[in-house]
């Protein structure tokens, strides 16, 4: 078996104005992610993350201004915000069996604007 998580960005960096609970809710779920995989390896199932950084969704059409969104694209190396099915892409690899040796992973999907 597979499970795949999705956390955030706001996971390293708090998010923005009023996501504390939010950020701090994705940063635990990056530590349940490895604390399951550790859990669940020996009976074969594989547990990852994704963790999206900005990317074009209703969310931000309701909740950020094209002034911030011009913002977070300044601070992507990439210089573009990231698409859904670039997120689906990794998250059809990490359920696949070309991940059959990951487990306990973030995989960062953000062109660049948080590097570990």
């Amino acid at each position: 078996g597979v499970i795949v998580n999705v956390v955030s960005i706001a996971a390293h960096n708090g998010g923005g104005p009023g996501a504390g609970p939010y950020a701090a809710s994705k940063a635990a779920l990056i530590s349940f992610t490895k604390s399951l995989a550790k859990e669940l390896a020996p009976h074969g199932v594989r547990v990852n993350a994704i963790s999206p950084g900005v990317i074009a969704t209703p969310f931000h059409e309701v909740f950020s201004t094209p002034e911030m969104i011009a913002n977070f694209v300044k601070s992507i190396p990439m210089g573009r915000v990231g698409q859904s099915m670039e997120c689906a892409k990794v998250i059809a690899f990490l359920a696949s069996d070309a991940a059959s040796y990951m487990t306990g992973e973030t995989v960062e999907v953000n062109g660049g604007q948080f590097m570990k």
